[in-house]
């Protein structure tokens, strides 16, 4: 008996969804480095594994905090961004700690998106019946020294 064919359905989501350009790299062993030029930390350039069609969005559940890291305080000021990147099936399944960033947008979109960073929290979502690739992602937060 065959299956369902949704690549019809893929091919609709892609063009319809996948509307902003995302890149997945592994990143490159080592710690964040500060970028004398925009002031901000960044990891050194990984191995790009994929660039091409994505989507960054909200992933519609609350964000949460992190355990502290010392038992006698009572919060962390670093919290959890629940976010999800759309790529197509034939993009590769981005590996828990790959960083995906947005590298361009589509007109008319949210060009504050471009060059934000998120790490990819587990292996992105594979299934039986798919049309697009969903990775849960968390955002990388940047440190900033308040004057």
């Amino acid at each position: 008996m065959p299956g369902l064919d949704l690549s019809s359905v893929a091919t609709f989501l892609e063009g319809f969804i996948l509307l902003d350009t995302v890149r997945i790299t592994r990143p490159a062993p080592g710690k964040q480095v500060l970028n004398t030029t925009t002031g901000q930390y960044a990891y050194p350039e990984g191995e790009t594994v994929y660039e091409g069609p994505g989507a960054v969005q909200a992933a519609g559940t609350s964000d949460g905090v992190t355990s502290p890291p010392v038992a006698s305080l009572p919060w962390v000021d670093e919290t959890r961004s629940r976010y999800r990147a759309l790529t197509p099936l034939a993009a590769p399944i981005a590996e828990r700690g790959m960083l995906i960033t947005v590298v361009a947008v589509h007109a008319g979109g949210d060009t504050e998106l471009i060059g934000r960073q998120w790490r990819a929290q587990d292996p992105s979502v594979a299934g039986t019946i798919g049309v697009l690739r969903i990775t849960g992602l968390d955002q990388v937060q940047q440190t900033r020294e308040v004057p």
